[in-house]
């Protein structure tokens, strides 16, 4: 087992799909991982289907439809077994073979793509599920290593010129253009790597949360390398 994951106060490791489910977040911990080494080639899968744009979603028929040696087949039923218990679950899970995912250049004092460190919002109780299958994994960081962007005093000041408004309504603008949902790292911070292969399942803002949600980014993707990611 990594040392990374299990001397980390933010992340609970857990042995079986239905321990990643029903565990409850608490304290610091607002991530759970399913520590998994899998068996089978996924890198025969991802070279095998066809990458249509920057995120082209895989359905099961595609997976079924390929021409698969004996460990391209072990990784397959890995896939499929894992969409079938999160459908069952009642949640909706994407297989994303990802090229790359669109950056967001509009400002040069803030980003709001997913390669920032950011947290996901729900107006419902929900939690994110993701798995790296190949090619580059998220990051993670402990809330208490980031700061909110837009508690930046020189962010801040030019989101209020961007804004260009009353007080009252600056907080629902930050909201809207999601702003407040991405962080900056403090300095010296080295993130946890996700790796590949473990099912994760992250914090998310929502109304009935008990605890702070997990702070996470997608990864700069490697070059010439396609990502193999299930996410919901």
């Amino acid at each position: 087992m990594s040392n990374t994951f299990s001397d980390s106060g933010q992340i609970g490791i857990v042995s079986t799909f239905s321990e990643l489910l029903h565990t409850d977040f608490k304290g610091e911990m607002n991530a759970l991982c399913l520590y998994r080494n899998l068996d089978g080639d996924f890198n025969e899968i991802v070279t095998k289907l066809s990458i249509k744009e920057n995120i082209t979603e895989v359905y099961p028929e595609d997976l079924v439809a390929l021409q698969l040696s004996e460990k391209g087949n072990i990784a397959r039923g890995i896939i499929l077994n894992d969409l079938q218990l999160l459908a069952d679950f009642g949640a909706s899970p994407s297989l994303n073979l990802l090229k790359c995912y669109e950056r967001d250049d509009e400002f040069d004092f803030i980003s709001t793509d997913v390669y920032s460190f950011h947290v996901d919002r729900s107006p419902i109780a929900t939690d994110t599920f993701l798995c790296t299958y190949h090619g580059a994994a998220s990051d993670i960081i402990s809330n208490s290593q980031a700061e909110q962007k837009i508690l930046i005093p020189e962010i801040r000041a030019k989101l209020k010129e961007l804004y260009n408004g009353g007080e009252e309504e600056f907080d629902f603008f930050l909201k809207e253009n999601y702003f407040d949902l991405h962080y900056q790292l403090h300095a010296d911070v080295e993130p946890v790597n996700l790796g590949v292969g473990h099912l994760w399942r992250l914090a998310v803002d929502h109304p009935k949360q008990q605890v702070l949600p997990c702070i996470h980014r997608a990864p700069i993707e490697r070059e010439g390398e396609y990502r193999l990611l299930l996410i919901c």
